[in-house]
């Protein structure tokens, strides 16, 4: 394409918070000779990543060719690229990326990365990029495409995140990473990282893996860069790359090949293929072992092109930028945060794992004085101990300081008496899932606190309204649910009871954004948003296999979805008591949507926990001796009549649910679905998934969302 194409490409985005490139001549050490260094900055601060849009790359693009024609003139010796504080680029800009309704516009887009890292690859000197903070996607690759990298020992989030995002690294990254790292290693940075919840390398782990030559602390890491530079450039040092490979090795042929397989069956494994993004990545590297870097970058445009107009990019880009990035800093329907009291004491009702998990959480989040009770002083000494092991862990793994760990077990405490919580300014019960006992508990504890103390339940399916009805003060208490385990889930449904008042309920937003939750407001209906949900989904293919379908057609049936787990599996890691404890609930309170099936009460019965056991080969098998004590009725279904039979279930579920006013809309049932559930990102969460396979349409008469709101536009 032309310079008036990529010049017409910037023009569609005239609101684009352009990066910046900043350059400046330094004189090398040594006399190495004079070095240009373009320093990468939007002008804003921290809070506000740099990026890589149309009008950002066509302003480097420029740099880039000045500077080529200054080492032709032999003006300079080198060129670097680096960031502003924190930041090299966290990537290409996707709200800009998602606006490309035509398909040549997204290739163009494609085109003009390549051009761009092209000229940072031929400037006729030596190229650097120094890896001073973030690099994520496209900045990651300004890295690669650079002669020779360093990085800070204190960068965090380096990464090729593209198939998370339902997307490819698409300017030069599928090409240099495995030639430079290894091809498993690079299968690993690109598609286990990407699909492990988008983990994310350090400084020291990118050095680790060859992906910089060189590391250097934060402190003067640009002047030990630039002397770094100038040993490089002067021929004193060397960079040493013992991970790099030649593709053309017949013993690296190999290796990559497995590499490649072995990344397929990840795919397999994580998400069922369930979305396009990774298998493609996965076939441009096996492609590009015998490809030109020309020939790649023709492929990685054509295949970014084609995946920037497909529905699972734009639901990813819904899901990760427009809710857990935007949606969840703002959650519809909390009060003004200034009507949140202080907490400065927390209590738990309570010493079992749960109890204990969020004593850990609130002492280590909040570094406020916890106290933990319970009906017996061995109870409390075994949560209190639980709570100092946990902390100890940390230590070990330096994920604490020695200090921290130390303020940390000070400030965990535990009683035998509510008496202790009465200077508490906040209050949580984790006890049985009993209404009878959680009414009990605030009863005693309302008698002990101060009027102004809030009181807070954790429940994952009971009445919050109902707990509420005895107390003296009704509008203190609120839902404050909070998934397993507690360290690692960031959702916390934040349940609002009828008489709940506003500084209740800002103040629990206030403590969930303190304990790094996202927080999303639910209205007190049973089983709330998540596990409504899950439970109307198991209970279909449970239901399914009751009616005679064979179990490993009914527990595969969804995996179209690309779900993170089975049903069976899930119903097994919740726990059979407990799922069919809040099956019941919700047969209560629901009716014959959430039958309760009385082959899990067998198996319940006989002490069975999974219907699967790891059979010979490690393959899962259902015991001769779990059938035995099971019934079946005469009506199987086919995996394919399971699905579509759980989708119209799933979206009258949620059509109901948004008619309840649970939640303020779809996209908070997404925000819960995904943070909560680990429901995909390449679905969008949801409602675009019954979206785009009709069961929305089939069972309500209506779309969840508007065409393009998180697919393809039509």
């Amino acid at each position: 394409m032309s310079a008036n194409d990529f010049q017409k490409l910037a023009a569609l985005f005239p609101d684009e918070v352009v990066t910046h490139s900043y350059v400046q001549d330094i004189e090398l050490p040594d006399g190495a000779g004079t070095f240009a260094l373009i320093t990468l900055d939007n002008g804003l601060d921290h809070s506000k990543p740099t990026t890589l849009g149309p009008n950002t790359l066509v302003e480097l693009g420029g740099v880039l060719e000045a500077l080529r024609d200054r080492a032709a003139k032999g003006e300079i010796v080198g060129v670097g690229v680096t960031g502003k504080p924190y930041f090299l680029v966290a990537g290409a800009d996707l709200s800009a990326v998602k606006t490309l309704k035509e398909r040549e516009h997204g290739l163009w887009m494609a085109q003009l990365g390549h051009e761009v890292y092209g000229t940072l690859a031929n400037l006729g000197v030596p190229s650097f990029a120094f890896i001073n903070g973030l690099a994520l996607g496209g900045g990651l690759e300004i890295a690669l495409q650079s002669t020779y990298r360093t990085v800070s020992t204190g960068a965090g989030a380096l990464a090729l995140p593209e198939a998370f995002l339902g997307l490819v690294p698409g300017w030069g990254g599928v090409y240099i990473l495995p030639r430079l790292i290894g091809p498993e290693n690079a299968v690993q940075v690109m598609i286990g990282n990407a699909l492990n919840n988008n983990k994310t390398l350090t400084g020291p782990q990118a050095f680790e893996l060859g992906i910089a030559d060189a590391m250097f602390e934060p402190a003067d890491f640009l002047e030990q860069s630039l002397a770094w530079a100038a040993g490089v450039i002067s021929g004193r040092t060397a960079a040493d790359r013992q991970n790099a490979v030649d593709p053309a090795d017949p013993a690296v042929a190999e290796r990559w090949a497995a590499a490649v397989a072995a990344g397929r069956d990840l795919v397999e494994a994580k998400i069922s293929d369930a979305a396009p993004a990774p298998g493609k990545v996965l076939d441009i590297m096996e492609a590009n072992r015998t490809m030109t870097q020309a020939e790649s970058a023709a492929l990685e445009c054509r295949t970014l092109a084609d995946l920037m107009q497909s529905d699972e990019f734009r639901a990813t880009v819904y899901a990760f930028l427009d809710l857990v990035q935007k949606r969840s800093k703002r959650p519809a329907g909390a009060p003004d945060r200034k009507l949140a009291r202080p907490v400065t004491k927390v209590g738990v009702v309570g010493a079992g794992l749960m109890a204990s998990q969020l004593a850990l959480l609130f002492a280590r989040q909040l570094k406020v004085p916890v106290v933990m009770t319970d009906i017996d002083q061995s109870r409390v000494d075994k949560g209190v101990a639980y709570v100092h092991a946990e902390v100890d862990k940390l230590l070990g793994k330096k994920r604490i300081s020695p200090d921290a760990a130390n303020r940390t077990k000070a400030l965990v405490t535990g009683s035998v008496s509510k008496e202790a919580f009465s200077d508490a300014d906040f209050v949580i019960e984790a006890v049985f899932e009993e209404l009878s006992v959680k009414k009990q508990v605030f009863a005693e504890v309302e008698a002990i606190v101060s009027p102004e103390c809030i009181l807070a339940t954790n429940t994952s399916s009971l009445s919050v309204t109902a707990m509420a009805e005895d107390l003296r003060h009704p509008e203190r208490l609120v839902g404050f649910h909070f998934f397993n385990p507690v360290a690692v889930m960031p959702l916390l449904e934040i349940v609002r009871a009828p008489k709940t008042d506003d500084a209740v309920l800002a103040t629990a937003f206030e403590l969930a954004k303190g304990l790094k939750k996202t927080a999303v407001l639910v209205k007190d209906a049973a089983a709330f948003v998540v596990n409504r949900i899950l439970l109307r989904l198991m209970g279909e293919v449970i239901a399914a296999f009751d009616e005679g379908t064979p179990a490993e057609v009914a527990d595969t049936a969804l995996r179209p979805m690309g779900l993170p787990m089975t049903p069976f599996t899930l119903s097994a890691m919740v726990g059979l008591p407990v799922a069919q404890h809040v099956q019941e609930s919700l047969h209560a309170a629901f009716g014959d949507r959430f039958p309760v099936s009385q082959n899990l009460q067998k198996l319940i019965d006989n002490g069975v926990k999974s219907l699967w056991v790891a059979g010979p080969d490690g393959a899962p098998v259902l015991p001769e001796e779990t059938l035995a004590i099971l019934s079946f009725g005469q009506s199987p279904s086919t995996g394919e009549e399971v699905l579509r039979r759980t989708q119209d279930a799933l979206a009258e579920e949620i059509g109901l649910m948004l008619a309840e006013n649970v939640v303020a809309g779809p996209e908070d049932i997404d925000l819960c679905m995904i943070l909560g559930a680990g429901w995909p990102m390449f679905l969008g969460g949801i409602t675009p998934y019954l979206d785009r396979v009709g069961a929305s349409e089939r069972v309500n008469g209506k779309r969840f969302h508007a065409p393009g709101v998180a697919s393809a536009a039509l």
